[in-house]
């Protein structure tokens, strides 16, 4: 599978109902990031991926990820289409479900459609939300490559190997631009309840595959949030970040994580930039 061309860094935006998230996607491109990212939680509709694309000028943008219990295969292929008619290249499609033998075959029977969509939305546009072997297994035959989240550099290696070297993987990394452990710790841990406390199962299952005991998991351990989540100093989080590109990831996402006394996504990409914007 020929890989996709996202460049070493992104940034995942957070999006806001009186769309000023257009002007942190126009910042973002202009400090030099190579993707911006969507949280597929956020999108109640697939309008914003338009909206970022025509604001800015070339810097492709994946949603992480389209849900496909939420959007059907029709509505992924119409997108495609309109997008690669006005700004082609720049739509990457990301996709994800949960990981069992039901929901692989619904996900295979996905793909198919878009294979024969008009336009056929092809797999070297396509990037898949995986972590288990399966999943990682259907990345490198029907995607472009795999997204992973709540990984260390570990199993990022890991994942490199299961993938090959013809295959793009993205690890989009959680960070907390703060030095005081206790507050740090304690934003990482909001997402991670939902994430590993039980709201999706494959989170937890991977956890413990990198070698978590149960108890870790459950109580949300400090070292479970350390090393999952980057936190710290900008020079801190930029070195987390060079760890995974080392193990073998082709780009690395800021998923920035915030309280309102925290910084935002677009002030920790300012932060950052001058550290991994080559």
């Amino acid at each position: 599978m020929t890989t996709l061309d996202l460049g070493p860094i992104g940034v995942s935006l957070d999006l806001s109902a009186d769309d000023s998230y257009l002007d942190d996607a126009v910042e973002v491109e202009k400090l030099g990031y190579s993707t911006i990212w969507l949280s597929g939680g956020q999108l109640t509709t697939l309008d914003p991926i338009a909206k970022i694309i025509r604001a800015t000028t070339t810097i492709p943008v994946a949603p992480g990820i389209i849900p496909l219990g939420v959007y059907g295969p029709e509505a992924v292929t119409a997108l495609y289409a309109d997008l690669e008619a006005t700004h082609p290249g720049r739509f990457v499609v990301g996709l994800g479900g949960p990981q069992t033998p039901r929901s692989l075959r619904a996900l295979n029977e996905f793909l198919d459609r878009l294979d024969t969509g008009e336009p056929p939305v092809p797999a070297d546009r396509r990037i898949l939300a995986a972590l288990g072997p399966r999943k990682l297994q259907l990345a490198r035959d029907r995607f472009a490559g795999a997204v992973v989240l709540l990984v260390t550099p570990a199993f990022t290696a890991d994942a490199r190997r299961a993938l090959g070297h013809d295959s793009t993987l993205v690890v989009d990394q959680m960070v907390v631009l703060d030095t005081d452990p206790a507050r740090a710790r304690e934003t990482a841990r909001g997402p991670l309840r939902f994430l590993v406390g039980g709201g999706v199962r494959g989170y937890a299952e991977n956890i413990r595959r990198m070698g978590f005991a149960d108890d870790e998991i459950s109580d949300l351990s400090d070292r479970l949030v350390d090393e999952l989540v980057a936190w710290g100093d900008a020079d801190t989080i930029a070195a987390r970040v060079g760890e995974h590109l080392r193990a073998g990831a082709d780009q690395v996402v800021l998923g920035v994580l915030h309280e309102e006394d925290q910084p935002h996504p677009v002030q920790v990409a300012r932060e950052l930039a001058e550290r991994l914007i080559r």
